[in-house]
């Protein structure tokens, strides 16, 4: 069976007193069949009250009408109801005077009867509508004392307003004292009205109206009502007519105190509006947390300033992740919570799927929350603000109210100037500390600097075979370029030019790697049967170079790198290209210059056998004069100050030009240029560039 909600049994209570009510008049004169024609007073009276009684309790059971600071969308929800049971009862009242007229072939008696019970009923809901409407901005912002007071005032109302109906012989002076006593009492409680000073000019000015409004509403129905009591045909009990005007006194008393004091606040709404904003931007800059002060104490001061703003009645800072905990808070901090209410909190402030941080939550009416439940039953109103930049997570704040609607848009305005404040001044910390660590920082880089400088070949390999010029310069303190020659028997040239993914300490550290497995593979192999076979040929050595470089290198990181093995005696090269820049060579013979494109996957990409199916050995007869340009991508990728790029058919186009110089006058030539297309402009990438030209007289010639 479902269960039935308790603000239902007193609308049936309504319903059911008004019918007795109804067939009560319907009986005054002509008695209808089965009813009697005289009913005990008591009996009307008893109605009367009971009507009046159900109607208010079912109006008090209803939702708080007031949602944040709607106080316009109250008080015209208000005006509209009022408005419409206004019109109904002028639709009642044309429908008796037609009847009267004999326009409408209704019985008189009958329909005045009718009219008359249902336009009570009509101003039975406007009062309660009325005096719910006015309870909930008179307790605005006004505490749980004010509340108090309210439910005492709405007790002995009620029992005054029975009175009322009966004819108990109670002193007048005891009468007239209560009446007097109740209305000091109401006018005390009407002095509290501070929604007002929350309105704007032009939303002081709609409340006036639609105060306006409901005071003639309330007019409207006392006109009628008083009137039609006089009819001797309704025979309406003497006490009805105390009983109503007494209703309707202080539920017209407070629309009037309310009108008043917006009018009262009139000339100085503009100012107050812009007061209010300077005293919020005082309120901020008031509240920045001085330097010199360790986190642990901004985290202290941040948790203080917000519960006093807030006005919470409990609070706590959590820390963040264990693997996000940039600060010194290790332990929540706690602001009159129980174990019961901390733990709640942990079960439902948890961050959503798909992210570490928990999002920005405000929570108005917990009581209607279905998140939140019953899991803190003594609070009404929860803030959580996120401490948190685009990088780190430094903790989460949440305050807690018993209050409804306790953290408004100017409540949170401030809170979100502390939090952002103390994200700031976490960040000024850190950066303070680098700032301490910037020397040691220093020292390293030229450490790995001249880590880097020295694996450098310090002297270039000279012979009457051939000339070799270079250059290298780093993009920052370290880079990651490098290249180096080795000499082997048999009138034999090992080159080697490389690019780390990266820069820096972790660079130079991968150079020195690369470098080592370079001598390291291209040493002698002591068991070979053919003297081909000594040497690993450009093929081997990438794959060799890859393998052991997966035992070294990052999982992020690669290398890319061009290998050359020069053969003079048999007048030719052998290369394999691992994902570097193409080769721009110059062909004496035919007089031109072009690239060698050749396939070639970067070390460190593929980490298995399957390497080997991605680099491939390439063979070339060279001749002399030929001119072979090696170099990394910081050269073409150099940029002018529109963000072109210098591109390898510039480069392939100066090569044309100065092929026939010496290899240290192509190098200045091609650098040069470089330098002049990128002049003005940082240094995008390292650069790097060999150049190696063949004697135009061979030895063996």
């Amino acid at each position: 069976m479902p269960k039935v909600r308790l603000s239902a049994w007193f609308l049936a209570s309504a319903g059911l007193c008004w019918l007795v009510l109804l067939l009560s008049t319907l009986s005054q004169g002509q008695p209808l069949p089965g009813l009697p024609a005289n009913w005990p007073r008591w009996l009307l009276l008893l109605a009367q009250g009971g009507f009046a009684a159900s109607v208010f309790i079912y109006a008090r059971l209803q939702p708080e009408p007031l949602a944040g600071q709607n106080f316009i969308g109250l008080l015209r929800r208000l005006f509209l109801r009022g408005l419409g049971l206004t019109l109904g009862l002028g639709a009642l009242v044309g429908i008796e005077q037609l009847t009267s007229h004999h326009t409408l072939p209704l019985p008189g008696d009958t329909t005045t009867a009718v009219v008359y019970t249902v336009a009570l009923a009509l101003f039975m809901i406007l009062l309660a509508q009325t005096m719910y409407t006015w309870r909930s901005l008179v307790n605005f912002r006004g505490g749980a004392k004010l509340r108090r007071e309210w439910t005492v005032f709405e007790v002995l109302l009620g029992l005054v307003l029975l009175l009322q109906l009966f004819t108990w012989k109670i002193p007048q002076g005891v009468r007239l004292g209560s009446g007097i006593a109740l209305g000091l009492f109401g006018i005390y409680l009407s002095g509290h009205q501070r929604w007002i000073a929350y309105l704007t000019l032009r939303e002081k000015w709609q409340a006036i109206l639609m105060q306006l409004g409901v005071l003639g509403f309330t007019v409207c129905f006392l006109l009628y009502l008083r009137g039609a009591q006089t009819d001797p045909i309704l025979l309406a009990p003497a006490t009805q007519s105390s009983f109503l005007v007494f209703n309707s006194f202080f539920a017209t008393f407070y629309a009037l105190a309310g009108l008043l004091i917006t009018l009262f606040n009139l000339p100085v709404a503009k100012v107050f509006e812009e007061r209010r904003a300077e005293i919020m931007s005082l309120q901020q800059l008031s509240q920045i947390i001085q330097r010199g002060q360790s986190i642990s104490e901004i985290y202290k001061i941040l948790f203080s300033s917000a519960i006093q703003t807030g006005k919470a009645d409990a609070a706590a800072l959590l820390p963040p992740p264990s693997g996000d905990n940039h600060g010194a808070l290790t332990v929540a901090l706690q602001y009159q919570l129980t174990a019961a209410d901390f733990a709640a909190l942990g079960s439902v402030l948890v961050p959503p799927p798909g992210s570490s941080y928990l999002p920005e939550l405000v929570e108005s009416d917990l009581s209607r929350s279905p998140r939140f439940g019953t899991l803190l039953p003594d609070y009404n109103s929860i803030v959580v603000l996120p401490l948190r930049n685009k990088v780190h997570n430094y903790g989460t704040l949440v305050l807690l109210s018993h209050e409804s609607y306790n953290f408004d848009s100017e409540v949170l305005s401030i809170l979100h100037a502390f939090t952002a404040q103390t994200v700031l001044s976490f960040e000024n910390l850190q950066l303070a500390q680098e700032a301490l660590n910037n020397q040691r920082t220093q020292d390293e880089l030229r450490i790995a600097a001249l880590v880097q400088e020295r694996l450098i070949p310090r002297q270039l390999p000279t012979d009457d075979w051939f000339e070799v010029a270079t250059y290298a310069q780093a993009a920052k303190e370290v880079g990651g370029d490098f290249y180096d020659f080795l000499h082997l028997p048999g009138q034999k040239l090992a080159v080697l030019i490389g690019d780390v993914s990266g820069k820096g300490v972790t660079a130079a550290f991968h150079t020195a790697q690369m470098k080592g497995i370079f001598h390291a593979l291209m040493q002698a192999n002591p068991l070979a049967k053919k003297e081909r076979d000594r040497y690993p040929d450009p093929h081997r050595f990438m794959v060799q170079a890859n393998e052991a470089l997966t035992h070294c290198l990052e999982r992020s990181s690669f290398i890319t790198a061009a290998f050359y093995l020069i053969d003079y005696q048999a007048g030719g090269f052998s290369f394999a290209r691992a994902g570097h820049c193409h080769t721009l060579y110059y062909h004496s013979i035919q007089e031109e210059v072009s690239y060698f494109r050749t396939e070639g996957l970067g070390l460190g990409i593929i980490r298995n056998a399957g390497y080997e199916k991605h680099v491939k050995t390439q063979f070339w007869d060279y001749n002399p004069g030929d001119v072979m340009v090696i170099y990394t991508d910081g050269i073409v990728e150099a940029r002018d100050g529109e963000g072109n790029e210098y591109g390898e058919e510039r480069l392939r186009q100066m090569l044309e030009r100065c092929f026939y110089q010496t290899a240290a006058e192509i190098n200045e030539e091609l650098r040069h240029d470089v330098q002049e297309f990128s002049r003005g402009q940082p240094l995008h990438d390292d650069q790097t560039l060999l150049v190696i030209k063949f004697k135009a007289a061979q030895p063996h010639a």
